[in-house]
């Protein structure tokens, strides 16, 4: 269902603002380099969730995709994320509390930290899996996720981006498979972009 939901959105976002077009260059496999003057703050993130040394450049394993980007209301680009229950966690939470206060988010950290609270349980099997070379312990897949998501979320202002709209399934699957998504969206973009 979580696919489904993630497609549906997608859908309903290119009715709004157009065609997605590719993960930004950038964000594929960050470094030093591409991270700006958040290095030292990605650093901090990586650090509490292995307790290790970030390398300057990224892994070649490293490289990642979105969900989706997207042209906003007031034309700037944004990224897209859907994050389904696997997305919240004890890893994720420690990455949204290093956020500094001043951070432009379009989503509630609160309400993700929230969520990350509720979790009893990490999820098992491949969303638990080591993922060398990075998170290679226990668990890596999970930090691996927050650390990426961290990275979604921090690298945008540079790039002149809009903040990254990030969507929690709980948030739209209720309204996204029904006629009236378009206007719900269009609300949420609004709320969240003001």
């Amino acid at each position: 269902m979580a696919r489904e939901t993630e497609r549906a959105a997608h859908a309903v976002l290119t009715g709004i603002c157009g065609p997605a077009i590719e993960t930004p260059g950038w964000l594929r496999r960050p470094g030093r380099n591409e991270c700006h003057s958040q290095w030292p703050l990605v650093q901090d993130i990586y650090r509490a969730l292995t307790g290790r040394e970030l390398p300057d450049t990224m892994p070649s394993r490293e490289r990642r995709t979105v969900d989706g980007v997207f042209r906003g209301p007031d034309g700037r680009l944004f990224i897209f994320e859907l994050d389904e229950k696997q997305h919240f966690n004890e890893f994720r939470a420690t990455t949204l509390s290093l956020y500094p206060g001043t951070m432009p988010l379009a989503f509630s950290r609160d309400l993700w930290i929230k969520q990350c609270a509720l979790k009893r349980k990490l999820e098992g099997g491949g969303f638990a899996k080591p993922r060398p070379p990075l998170f290679p312990g226990p668990n890596g897949r999970h930090r691996q996720r927050a650390y990426r998501d961290a990275l979604t979320d921090l690298l945008p202002p540079a790039y002149d981006f809009a903040p990254t709209l990030r969507l929690a399934d709980f948030e739209i699957r209720d309204w996204i498979f029904e006629p009236g998504a378009v206007d719900c969206l269009t609300a949420l973009l609004a709320e969240r972009f003001g």
